[in-house]
């Protein structure tokens, strides 16, 4: 039997893993936004620089276009009771825009994508009046499931619903946490991610202002965070594992002004992971930087050629994410172990409530 090759190091899930003393988790965020930390992180170079987030508009080219993604998270998480006394929970993956609800006679029904505990295939139950219906068990967790509510879905949630902090936020969902899990520009008319664009919470309109005062231009983009940004890679190899669709949508104004950058050669620097993978699947979805509003299951891993992304401020991602991935592959897995080691070193804070890092 022919022994099979061994992975390369940079496509081996195993060079994503690292040691994160627990108290380095963030549970809850900083004071205030712009009391993050920041790590500065040169794509090519070993010399890595710490500031307060407030220095942002001062370690930015005057010329940078920094591309923000507006998103509005929904409160998606319900509890209910069985009848038996039972607890149940419900966390709507499906981004909500993506919903088409049906007339079911007295209401509207739709079929959607969600994790369900305390249901089994083919059981269903009332969630403040929405109905969640098992269809079907996926992988990871996954269920298929059919909703069945009058009036208007996102009102459930509104009312209901919790925010859906991740599970290693080891804690209740509080008041503080419907401000602060929102970025300070997130759009309305953008409500349903079930994630945060966590990059984007240490900013305030303070700094969105200082960085428009020194001539920096920002513009909006959309994706709507779902199942495929926080599901972990399980692939030994991780250039096998496969990313689930996220809806993004950029606008003719927004892809002008991105063209127009590159032309310019002035550097655009995405805020988040989500604002890059959107950035960075317009050339796949459209063949160039043009208005698209569809699906992408764009993976980024070493090896992409970015042909958009020139920076990228984003947080302190889990280990064997494809988030940590992505980051390696904008800088280098080495430069990306070498920053994580002295952050952890530095008593830097990770994950959504954590702090940043610019890549430059």
């Amino acid at each position: 039997m022919v022994a099979s090759p061994p992975i390369p190091e940079r496509y081996c899930l195993q060079s994503y893993i690292y040691e994160l003393p627990e108290d380095r988790i963030a549970q809850t965020p900083a004071k205030q936004r712009e009391a993050s930390r920041l790590l500065v992180v040169p794509r090519e170079g070993s010399i890595f620089s710490e500031h307060a987030f407030a220095e942002l508009p001062q370690l930015l080219p005057s010329e940078a276009l920094l591309v923000f993604n507006t998103t509005k998270v929904l409160p998606a998480r319900l509890l209910a009771t069985k009848p038996t006394g039972g607890k149940s929970e419900f966390l709507l993956l499906t981004p909500l825009p993506r919903i088409v609800p049906e007339p079911d006679g007295t209401g509207w029904q739709a079929e959607a994508e969600g994790l369900v505990r305390g249901l089994k295939p083919g059981q269903a139950l009332d969630f403040h009046g929405l109905e969640v219906r098992v269809l079907e068990r996926m992988d990871f967790g996954r269920c298929r499931v059919r909703l069945t509510w009058q009036g208007e879905l996102a009102d459930i949630f509104l009312r209901h619903g919790h925010m859906p902090l991740p599970p290693y936020i080891d804690r209740p969902d509080t008041h503080e946490d419907e401000e602060r899990y929102q970025t300070v520009y997130a759009d309305p008319a953008k409500l349903g991610s079930v994630a945060a664009p966590t990059a984007g919470l240490h900013f305030t309109p303070q700094i969105l202002a200082a960085l428009r005062e020194r001539g920096m231009q920002t513009v909006a983009v959309c994706l709507y965070v779902g199942y495929g940004t926080f599901s972990p890679v399980r692939c030994a190899d991780i250039r096998e594992h496969r990313m689930h669709a996220e809806f993004i949508e950029v606008s003719e104004h927004a892809a002008q002004a991105i063209a127009q950058a590159k032309a310019q050669g002035r550097p655009v620097v995405a805020v988040g992971t989500t604002s890059a993978r959107t950035l960075e699947s317009l050339p796949v979805r459209t063949g160039g930087i043009h208005p698209y509003q569809g699906w992408t299951d764009l993976y980024i891993l070493p090896g992409h050629r970015f042909q958009v992304v020139d920076s990228l401020i984003t947080n302190f991602h889990l280990p064997a994410s494809s988030l940590l991935i992505m980051v390696a592959a904008l800088a280098s897995l080495t430069t990306i172990r070498a920053a994580y080691a002295q952050a952890v070193q530095s008593g830097f804070r990770f994950f959504s409530y954590g702090d940043a890092m610019l890549i430059r």
